[in-house]
């Protein structure tokens, strides 16, 4: 049986002013409370209760993906992704364009 390979691709659009400079939005990802089950191994189900993520060393080293608070890998912290507008579009008509985004 031959493998297939699916690629996905997020296509964000890039909107335009009257006076044709692009806009495009930017992506800030933050890490928020903590999923991981402790009970697990005794089938049970119980997180302790760490409300947000924050980083034990600084960008760059192994401490910075490991949670000051509770421990855990950051990859067991909820992910939130929020987006924001990077451009100088001052017009009322690109604000309402962002809106709809």
């Amino acid at each position: 049986m031959k493998k297939r390979l699916l690629v996905l691709r997020r296509y964000e659009p890039v909107i335009r002013d009257q006076v044709g400079v692009a806009c495009t939005r930017g992506k800030v990802v933050r890490y928020g409370e903590c999923q991981k089950n402790h009970a697990a191994s005794v089938g049970g189900y119980a997180v302790d209760g760490c409300r947000e993520f924050m980083a034990e060393g600084e960008e760059g080293t192994t401490g910075a993906l490991k949670c000051a608070a509770c421990g855990c890998h950051r990859s067991f912290h909820r992910r939130v992704q929020e987006y924001e507008g990077l451009c100088d579009c001052s017009s009322s008509a690109m604000a309402r364009q962002w809106e709809g985004c």
